[in-house]
């Protein structure tokens, strides 16, 4: 496995240990849907928190780990949020959040956007 694919399950494992520190239970990891992925579905009481992770070594002002969630990226997650939702049967609240971890070793700087985007947030883009 490349370096930056180490860094980045690093990354993912430190959000899951964050999350279920905070009492979130973790339902899953890597969840596929086709070409669709979430990196961690997680319950808070009751509430389905759809993750995405980013991972970096360092960040600067042009190059932040949330910025690298684009609106295509977040189109993709909300379509396999749906899906998810809908291949379960799940009819809850549900929600997306971002955790960036940044840094070389642990310990990491993480910063979790609750609620960082929704679907109705999220534009199309359009070409003419």
């Amino acid at each position: 496995m490349a370096q930056h694919n180490d860094f980045g399950a690093l990354g993912e494992e430190t959000a899951c240990r964050y999350l279920a520190h905070l009492d979130y239970r973790l339902l899953e990891r890597n969840w596929r849907a086709g070409h669709l992925e979430v990196d961690i579905i997680a319950d808070h009481y009751g509430e389905i928190v759809f993750v995405e992770v980013k991972a970096r070594r360092h960040e600067t002002e042009e190059f932040t780990a949330l910025g690298a969630v684009d609106a295509t990226k977040k189109r993709h997650l909300i379509e396999a949020a749906h899906t998810y939702l809908a291949r379960h049967a799940i009819d809850a609240p549900f929600r997306f959040d971002i955790i960036t971890v940044v840094g070389e070793q642990p310990p990491f700087n993480i910063t979790h956007y609750q609620n960082a985007y929704t679907a109705r947030s999220v534009r199309r883009r359009t070409r003419f």
